[in-house]
């Protein structure tokens, strides 16, 4: 899908533009890892440790119950 976004004249890459698109989608719950770091360019494993470095989670865990969990394990 190829989709055109009319934006105020700002300097920034369309690179940078794809991976904060990817990154926000993925915060968001809309895409899954491997599709963002389609829509960002580069590999699931090279997106990952970009996240990494930026210091952002690539997994998103909500509503852990960590007893429940270590229980299970």
């Amino acid at each position: 899908m190829n989709i055109s976004v009319n934006l105020p004249d700002i300097n920034i890459a369309e690179q940078d533009l794809k991976f904060l698109l990817a990154v926000k989608l993925l915060e968001e719950g809309i895409v899954s890892l491997g599709k963002a770091s389609e829509i960002a360019g580069y590999s699931e494993k090279a997106f990952v440790e970009i996240l990494l470095h930026k210091g952002i989670a690539p997994i998103k865990y909500q509503n852990l119950d960590l007893d429940t969990e270590l229980s299970n394990a």
